[in-house]
């Protein structure tokens, strides 16, 4: 089940770039979809919650056209049914931010196995199935940009958060590898890698005792600018925001897998950011 809602843009005969955003009522999401419209794009945006109506009111304010649909992309369904309100718009994207995920927090034998597998349907499943959706209509255009959301812990072992830090290393290695078959298509890839930042996903992951958590974290406007800067640069990826990130993300890919999984396990254990 989704709802469908657009405003025109009132400038007839003039189309500009359109962009889709998933997980866009809120946090990094919300963030890109407003650089899009501040950047001129028309826009589809999506999401499975409530926020959506907000985050659509705020974006019809640029003056673009703005499609919402309310669809939950953890299902083939949902994902087939934005593919459908695409296809309804009579438009190749220009451009597409797959953002859209969940985390799932604490010790892998006490979570709950639904949580998990559904994380894993939304972060990683959908992200491939809605990325085949849109890329072949973009290859058989030339043209078109896509940002897949992963995360600097795709860069090493993520205890305590085991099935998102490795659906983000999927996303990224996805990403990574798609843009090699797809060169000289005119369709780039990017990967935007964010670090700790200051969204609901702590707080929708239960990890707000943790010491990642508690921490400095980066602004979504800040990582959302980044991101989009480097997709239109045509970057193979961006690790967004802080520099801390970058040094994180470096020495993660440098050290041993046992280390930099304890070092991670330490910021992400339960009730870390209490002690």
């Amino acid at each position: 089940m989704s709802t469908t809602d657009t405003q025109g843009s009132g400038l007839e005969g003039q189309l500009p770039h359109l962009a889709v955003v998933t997980g866009a009522s809120s946090g990094i999401g919300r963030a890109l979809a407003r650089q899009f419209a501040q950047n001129g794009f028309d826009l589809l945006v999506t999401a499975e919650d409530a926020e959506l109506h907000d985050a659509t009111s705020e974006l019809k304010g640029y003056g673009h056209n703005v499609t919402a649909v309310r669809v939950d992309l953890s299902t083939p369904g949902g994902v087939e049914e934005l593919g459908r309100a695409v296809e309804r718009l009579g438009r190749v994207p220009d451009a597409a931010a797959l953002n859209a995920g969940i985390g799932v927090h604490g010790r892998f034998d006490e979570t709950d196995l639904g949580d998990e597998l559904r994380l894993i349907d939304l972060n990683v499943r959908s992200t491939v199935h809605l990325a085949k959706l849109l890329v072949r209509p973009m290859v058989a255009h030339g043209s078109g940009r896509l940002l897949f959301t992963s995360s600097i812990a795709a860069t090493a072992p993520g205890p305590f958060h085991a099935t998102y830090a490795a659906s983000k290393a999927f996303v990224h290695s996805f990403a990574e590898a798609i843009r090699t078959e797809l060169d000289g298509t005119g369709v780039t890839v990017t990967s935007l890698q964010p670090g700790p930042t200051d969204t609901e996903f702590f707080a929708r992951a239960d990890m707000e005792d943790t010491k990642v958590a508690s921490g400095n974290t980066d602004d979504s406007d800040e990582v959302a600018r980044q991101g989009f800067e480097a997709l239109m640069a045509g970057k193979d990826h961006v690790v967004a925001g802080s520099f801390r990130n970058r040094v994180q993300a470096i020495a993660s890919t440098i050290l041993p897998d046992k280390t930099a999984s304890a070092v991670a396990g330490r910021m992400t254990k339960p009730g870390s950011g209490t002690s």
